[in-house]
């Protein structure tokens, strides 16, 4: 079995992290065909919004609002669209470490700046737009589960610089 060397793990994390946040800008450009299937699929209709009121009331109601927002007020959409371009561009922002982890590991630690900074905003700007606590978890779950790969990436990039140093 072939063993990967450090910089091939290093490597294989970011890509994967690139990937995962072209894969999450993409989903908000479809965000009303997203909510339409996902409505669907887990059966949360006016009647399930009355049975469960909390999560599934609040999907709906988000449904609703993007679907009346989209007839009424599609220039507000555009928002979704600098969200995805954001994505974009922060995924783009990875290809120094892809190239020179040693470095750019400013990037990785930048990256995991990012992700701990989401639970201050989520904390913060949920309540202020009254989203429920469950979906403010759900959101600061992105920076929790973020943080993990580049927290491994990291290390591996301090293993591959003394790795450089002994060779030098």
């Amino acid at each position: 079995m072939k063993q990967f060397s450090t910089l091939q793990k290093i490597r294989g994390i970011i890509l994967f992290y690139m990937v995962a946040l072209v894969v999450a800008g993409a989903t908000a450009f479809p965000v009303e065909t997203e909510l339409n299937i996902l409505c669907s699929l887990l059966g949360i209709n006016e009647e399930t919004v009355n049975n469960f009121p909390s999560v599934f009331g609040f999907v709906y109601s988000i449904k609703g609002s993007i679907t009346e927002m989209n007839q009424n007020a599609p220039q507000l959409a555009y928002g979704y669209d600098w969200l995805a371009f954001a994505h974009l561009v922060i995924a783009l922002m990875f290809i120094g470490p892809l190239r020179d982890p040693v470095r750019n590991k400013w990037v990785i630690q930048w990256g995991m700046i990012a992700c701990v900074a989401i639970l201050p905003l989520a904390f913060i700007c949920g309540p202020i737009r009254e989203i429920p606590i469950l979906w403010t978890l759900i959101d600061c779950s992105f920076g929790v589960f973020g943080i993990i790969p580049l927290i491994f990436c990291m290390k591996l990039i301090n293993r591959l610089e003394k790795e450089q140093q002994r060779t030098e």
